[in-house]
């Protein structure tokens, strides 16, 4: 996609500092982190979002965000590690290429990712009937 940031970073038309590098991945330094250390992991072929990209190509993505986590805790000695992966903008996805975020977390850092928990639904039988009848297996 020719104006795709994430396609033009994979093809080394915009710089990015680079932690990780394969056939099928890129994985990068974010220029706006959340934490030190936030990382970018990009598959190399474009798609929008979950709904687009192939399993293959998904499921190499995220195993190369589970390396790069184990890579951040040894790093950073973090508490925790957020994988984060946003999909359309009502879910704060801003940019239009698939991309999972893996941030490093400190007890009482002022990262925000969260939500609010809710009330314990009274239909959830019937909230889970409903998913399970459009579930392609």
């Amino acid at each position: 996609m020719s104006d795709c940031i994430f396609c033009k970073i994979i093809a080394g038309e915009i710089p990015s500092s680079t932690v990780y590098e394969d056939e099928d991945v890129k994985a990068i330094l974010d220029v706006n982190p959340a934490a030190k250390g936030h990382v970018i992991v990009l598959p190399k072929t474009h798609a929008a979002d979950v709904f687009e990209i192939s399993d293959e190509s998904l499921s190499k993505a995220v195993c190369v965000a589970k390396k790069i986590a184990a890579a951040l805790k040894k790093t950073y000695n973090c508490d925790g590690v957020n994988i984060l992966q946003n999909n359309g903008e009502a879910a704060g996805q801003t940019v239009f290429h698939l991309h999972i975020h893996v941030i490093p977390r400190f007890k009482g850092d002022t990262v925000s990712v969260g939500w609010k928990p809710g009330e314990m639904p009274s239909d959830m039988a019937e909230t889970a009937e409903a998913i399970r009848a459009n579930l392609e297996v």
